[in-house]
């Protein structure tokens, strides 16, 4: 039988919540699937603690868009796949993120499961306004630790793409991509090109 607990205002609310839900440090990895198969809301996990990522902007989604139906034009032919966020990504045991593109260059890879990924070839964050050093800084050191080969960071504020190759367990630059005649390239899917100009125009 569904219950329903009624609330009065947001101080209730959140009184609740803290009351009902376990403190940082303490989620399980069964909490944090939970949590996140129950709610639209996107959600990171690290050793018991949860982050609970920003909605994002028309823009930050017209960009994904752009970058997606450009991944997938690419490596849908030849067996790859690409998803866009919502997908968690286990970098380690205790430790899942999700990643506004990732993607695998052949869809029958094991890595590839059905609750969340273990792997990936390639993973994409849009900057997010609201905290840039976690794409900028956190992520590029979970997408290392997590043994990812590529990591593609698009930034609207300063209108770059950035295109990182891991080297041993660190990843170094293949190519920081301006406006104007610049095209991003891949390591990882040799001949993928997308225009800089195409991505930050998207609407």
């Amino acid at each position: 039988m569904q219950t329903t607990v009624p609330f009065t205002s947001q101080k209730e609310l959140n009184r609740w919540l803290r009351e009902a839900l376990p403190d940082q440090g303490t989620w399980s990895v069964a909490d944090y699937f939970w949590l996140t198969d129950q709610t639209k809301r996107l959600v990171e996990y690290t050793d018991g603690d949860i982050d609970l990522l920003p909605w994002p902007t028309r823009r930050h989604q017209d960009i994904t868009k752009q970058l997606f139906f450009a991944f997938h034009a690419f490596v849908k032919p030849g067996g790859g796949c690409v998803h866009f966020a919502g997908l968690r990504l286990r970098i380690r045991k205790a430790k899942f993120r999700a990643p506004d593109l990732l993607l695998v260059k052949d869809a029958k890879d094991v890595r590839r499961q059905n609750q969340f990924w273990i792997g990936a070839d390639l993973t994409l964050e849009v900057v997010s306004e609201d905290k840039p050093d976690r794409d900028l800084i956190d992520k590029r050191h979970d997408y290392a630790e997590g043994g990812v080969p590529e990591y593609w960071i698009v930034n609207p504020q300063d209108e770059t793409i950035t295109v990182l190759k891991l080297d041993g367990s660190v990843y170094v630059e293949h190519g920081v991509f301006h406006r104007g005649a610049d095209t991003a390239t891949s390591l990882v899917l040799p001949g993928f090109r997308v225009s800089v100009d195409a991505v930050f125009d998207a609407d």
